[in-house]
């Protein structure tokens, strides 16, 4: 039997793909899946240093490391109205945000590169982790922060305001759905392995759904006090059918985020797509 680490976040969304995977809800074919959950953003310096064989990671992330690992078909989150959201303790004007203190989830998540791309002169940007970027700013630490996950369904009732939503900027914008995280695996193993487990990841997300709205205890045990109303929505909203298979048109979103990174001048070196998985 051969053992895989893999690493992927506490969010609903995340423990709803992999539950059935790595709690042996499912045939493993001889895999077993040795989980690591962490945020986003050290899975995202995880895989620069080739920590674990699959992760989790965030597609601005995954621009610098194609070379190292492959992006799976199934698992990824992306979609229409699932961008990340600024938001601030009051309205702001957005025409000059170059003296705004920002909270941000991580210079390597995709909800930064959104935010570098709409909005270039945005310089003074903290990393916080991610739940805590409401409370940042509501004390005034920060002028605004960049919100993702849950977030995006109680900082109103935290009483934050939103500034601008980028997913619905860069859907005008690309005309494309938001590519946010997907799942990639280590490129110097067996190309057959790595499509077993990508067929293996699609298994477990379509488990999850069958015995859907039932919440297992992977996911809310792993979910912070979060209300199972909220836990629903998270799901509904980042699993959908890209989270199954990316197809050809959430391909063609990711080509397009790697073309718009290039020409903004946010890649280290020149990064081209190719092909870009396995």
């Amino acid at each position: 039997m051969q053992t895989l680490t893999l690493g992927f976040s506490p969010c609903p969304n995340d423990t709803f793909i992999f539950d059935a995977l790595v709690n042996g809800k499912i045939d493993t074919r001889g895999l077993t899946f040795r989980y690591f959950l962490e945020d986003v953003e050290t899975l995202n310096r995880w895989a620069e240093a080739g920590k674990l064989d699959i992760t989790k990671l965030s597609y601005n992330a995954f621009l610098h490391l194609a070379r190292r690992y492959a992006l799976l078909h199934s698992g990824s989150a992306l979609g229409s109205g699932v961008g990340p959201l600024l938001v601030a303790k009051t309205p702001l004007d957005m025409s000059d945000p170059a003296g705004l203190r920002i909270a941000i989830p991580g210079v390597k998540t995709t909800a930064n590169l959104l935010l570098s791309l709409a909005f270039p002169q945005a310089k003074s940007k903290t990393e916080v982790v991610f739940s805590k970027i409401e409370e940042t700013v509501l004390s005034g630490r920060f002028d605004a922060g960049l919100i993702i996950h849950e977030s995006r369904f109680t900082y109103a009732q935290k009483g934050l305001v939103r500034l601008i939503d980028l997913g619905d900027w860069w859907e005008t914008a690309a005309q494309a759905p938001i590519p946010l995280g997907g799942i990639a695996m280590r490129r110097d193993v067996d190309p057959a392995l790595i499509a077993t487990v990508d067929a293996l990841i699609r298994e477990s997300v379509q488990y999850a759904w069958q015995h859907y709205p039932a919440l297992p205890p992977f996911v809310t045990g792993n979910a912070q006090e979060m209300d199972e109303a909220v836990m629903r929505q998270h799901i509904e909203l980042y699993v959908n059918g890209y989270t199954d298979d990316l197809g050809e048109r959430g391909r063609q979103a990711i080509t397009t985020l790697f073309a718009r990174a290039a020409a903004a001048g946010l890649l280290e070196r020149e990064m081209r797509p190719g092909n870009i998985f396995y």
